[in-house]
């Protein structure tokens, strides 16, 4: 038995949160993917551009490969979240596909390099990096804004899970009225508990 490239294991997990990424989008309006969810304005559409613009340096750029793909919004004089959000003549169709050439460019980075090939990250102080470090950092950080993705679909419409076709949640027939009463139950109780140890 052999066991499994530690590149191609690290590429499968990105993967795995791309794909999860992308189908947070399906079935929603355009307003709903771009409406900001959060105080700090965080969106479904915002995270799909700002992941493209995050490979597209990190797998590009790093290593020597400019994708000569233009990002405005990392301009000196753009605003520092632009790229986390789609302008209203950014249709998602174009974020999408953004996304998906910078997937493209990272696979040619991922085939003609090693994992320790060294390469160098400007807005780190130019630090030499290698291509394993960059990996785990985009697949860690792709998934951090996965988990984000994930929360503001359901907060959306409803609908949760990992993947469309793999959920990882319990299967249909879960009760979860009764388990959020569950767990709000417990909140109040740990709240009435602690309230009372401030008692004198």
């Amino acid at each position: 038995m052999s066991l499994p490239d530690p590149k191609q294991t690290l590429v499968d997990y990105l993967q795995g949160a791309r794909d999860a990424i992308l189908w947070k989008l399906d079935g929603l309006s355009e307003y709903d993917v771009r409406r900001p969810m959060t105080p700090t304005g965080t969106n479904l559409l915002g995270l799909v551009k700002h992941l493209a613009s995050v490979e597209l340096g990190y797998f590009g750029d790093t290593f020597g490969r400019p994708s000569g793909i233009d990002l405005p919004w990392y301009r000196d004089d753009a605003d520092h979240n632009d790229d986390l959000f789609a302008t209203a003549e950014e249709s998602r169709e174009w974020v999408v596909d953004l996304y998906r050439r910078a997937w493209a460019h990272a696979a040619e980075t991922f085939e003609a390099n090693d994992l320790d090939t060294v390469g160098h990250v400007a807005h780190w102080g130019n630090e030499p990096v290698t291509l394993h470090q960059i990996l785990v950092h985009v697949a860690t950080e792709t998934h951090h804004h996965a988990g984000h993705a994930d929360i503001i679909r359901e907060m959306v419409d409803g609908s949760a899970g990992f993947l469309r076709g793999s959920s990882n949640l319990p299967d249909d027939g879960y009760d979860w009225p009764a388990y959020v009463a569950r767990v709000e139950a417990a909140a109040r109780d740990a709240g009435s508990i602690d309230q009372n140890k401030n008692v004198f």
